[in-house]
């Protein structure tokens, strides 16, 4: 499994040497885009919208936009130098709360935890302290360059840290618009839904559910590549570099020069042009 962070995880004077590893992956299936004419790729060109040329990577920065047209530029260095700052301190555990309390709206993204070269023992003693007080930790840790807030958890006997969304970063319910103030329900109508719920009501069963949109999408890829019904794209044609001048009039004058007429060789050809002058003075 793919390490994508190494640091350590402290609590009070415990410190434990910790690897990463992204706990989910992305199933979805990814679709190019073609030019309808000739299935060829859509390539994506990062365009100035101003002076309208083609940009390389070396002529573009990054910059903070704090009012309409308005920018900051920070310069590449001045990032790394904030991030590596950031990400050389220990992931400290600041706070220990129950699970229960955590709004699932704030939880973001999944991440096995592994200890490092000498961090077993450390690593089981966080594992089983949190198991038996039923509590999770709260720490915050930056990750590609953007720092977050996460839940260390115990998942099927592996350490497990789930980042979640700053407060700030959770839009206010009270902003969705048409959401009645009031239950307006009758007795009857409520008993009624509650009697439905408790009908669906069962133990969650992750492998029960499955992805039915992507499977019937892979089926249609796959009846359509074996029925044959696939498209190639068209080859792009060489360009010839034609650095000499003479050389490219040359090229092009012999594109354009009418072939030999059948049968007849140069020597033939230029023999015939000589001979007809001298029969017009003869006669």
């Amino acid at each position: 499994m793919h390490t994508m962070w190494k640091g350590s995880i402290s609590f009070g004077l415990v410190n434990i040497p910790v690897k990463l590893h992204t706990a989910t992956e992305d199933k979805d299936i990814k679709l190019r885009t073609l030019h309808k004419e000739c299935h060829s790729p859509v390539k994506y060109e990062k365009v100035c919208s101003v002076c309208e040329v083609e940009l390389k990577p070396e002529d573009i920065v990054k910059a903070y936009e704090y009012t309409k047209g308005k920018y900051v530029v920070l310069e590449d260095e001045e990032l790394e130098n904030l991030r590596k700052e950031n990400e050389d301190r220990a992931v400290e555990i600041i706070d220990f709360v129950k699970m229960d309390q955590i709004d699932p709206i704030y939880f973001n993204r999944s991440y096995f935890m592994s200890p490092n070269e000498g961090g077993g023992k450390a690593y089981s003693l966080l594992r089983k302290a949190l198991e038996e007080s039923k509590k999770v930790g709260l720490a915050k840790i930056i990750i590609r360059a953007k720092e977050q807030l996460a839940v260390i958890r115990v998942y099927e006997n592996t350490l497990v840290m789930e980042t979640i969304h700053f407060p700030d970063e959770v839009r206010k319910a009270a902003d969705v618009p048409s959401v009645p103030s009031e239950d307006k329900v009758t007795e009857k109508e409520l008993d009624t839904a509650i009697m439905l719920i408790e009908q669906l009501t069962t133990e969650f069963n992750p492998e029960k559910y499955t992805d039915d949109y992507r499977t019937a999408l892979l089926d249609l890829i796959e009846s359509k590549r074996t029925g044959q019904e696939v498209v190639t794209a068209k080859e792009k044609e060489p360009v010839t570099n034609v650095t000499d001048l003479m050389a490219a009039l040359q090229a092009s004058i012999d594109r354009t020069k009418p072939a030999a007429p059948a049968g007849k060789t140069k020597k033939e050809t230029a023999k015939r042009k000589r001979a007809v002058p001298k029969a017009k003075k003869e006669a």
